[in-house]
């Protein structure tokens, strides 16, 4: 039997995934073990034949890093224009079938067009439960034979792929459950993705993880993370920024939404802190200094 060989490199980027998903994804520290067992079998050629290399079925609120995950991994193995989005709420009608696969003898569709530009990485669908079920016949035979018929006649073949389907599919009750202990709530969303998606696309799905809501611990992780990297942009600009205190609960306040999570918190620190330092430029033609939360006129500012 030939011995499989691995470039340095890769075995080196895989033994340090983990570390690079912590470093990424704040408050989901149970999913990430999770998500790179999967990620390493996948990519030593241990997945089963005839299967993708891995599928997920991401669960949780708006804005706890479901997206933002796969982005991270599938950007760190293949790098991100290996990454395939479909938004699945603009595939809800029964003619949504043809914008994926081709709707006459000729037509690729989407995913044939996606599968011409690369034929490995990731396809993530988002909110897949608000697929029509004409769509989820397709998931079914992603999942089961990573094999699918398009519109030209060619079948193609998605052994190459990880399938990540996300769902906000429980997040409302969440809300209502919100003291709960994590673990009844993650059998909560589990319970409600099984009656919801149909069990045999259920059951084939590798991973089904549930995101946890994000505390303010975590926030506060985030919106440094952000602002970490608005300091560094900076400074390879030439301008020698510090952060008070203040800056991470006025950036959580800002960037932070009930119902949309953390995902506006990049724009919010990109803003914030361009605006303080578009203001000191304009001001006093420099912007080093300490950037700090002015409340009174709901700004950063660099004194």
């Amino acid at each position: 039997m030939n011995k499989t060989t691995f470039e340095p490199e890769k075995t080196e980027r895989l033994r340090n995934l983990a570390q690079t998903l912590h470093a990424e994804i704040r408050g989901q520290d149970h999913i990430i073990p999770r998500v790179v067992s999967v990620l390493q079998r996948g990519e030593l050629g241990l997945s089963k034949v005839g299967r993708p290399r891995g599928s997920f079925l991401f669960l949780g609120p708006t804005g706890v890093g479901k997206t933002e995950l796969t982005q991270v991994f599938t950007g760190n193995l293949f790098g991100l224009d290996k990454l395939v989005r479909y938004d699945m709420s603009e595939f809800q009608m029964q003619e949504s079938l043809g914008l994926l696969l081709g709707s006459r003898p000729g037509e690729s569709g989407f995913l044939g067009a996606a599968y011409d530009r690369t034929k490995t990485g990731t396809l993530l669908f988002d909110e897949v439960e608000k697929a029509h079920p004409r769509i989820m016949d397709v998931f079914l035979q992603m999942l089961d034979a990573a094999r699918v018929t398009i519109a030209t006649g060619e079948t193609l073949d998605l052994s190459g792929f990880y399938i990540v389907m996300t769902s906000n599919i429980g997040s409302a009750e969440l809300m209502i459950l919100q003291h709960s202990a994590e673990a009844t709530l993650e059998r909560h969303v589990l319970s409600r993705a099984q009656q919801s998606l149909r069990p045999e696309i259920f059951a084939r799905i590798a991973e089904k993880l549930v995101f946890h809501r994000l505390s303010y611990e975590h926030q506060l992780e985030i919106a440094a993370k952000f602002l970490d990297k608005e300091i560094r942009f900076l400074s390879e600009r030439g301008c020698n920024v510090r952060a008070a205190e203040s800056v991470l609960p006025f950036l959580v306040r800002k960037g932070f939404h009930p119902k949309l999570g953390a995902r506006p918190m990049r724009d919010a620190a990109e803003k914030l802190v361009g605006d303080a330092v578009a203001g000191a430029l304009l001001l006093k033609g420099c912007a080093d200094g300490c950037l700090m939360a002015d409340p009174a006129n709901d700004r950063l500012k660099i004194e």
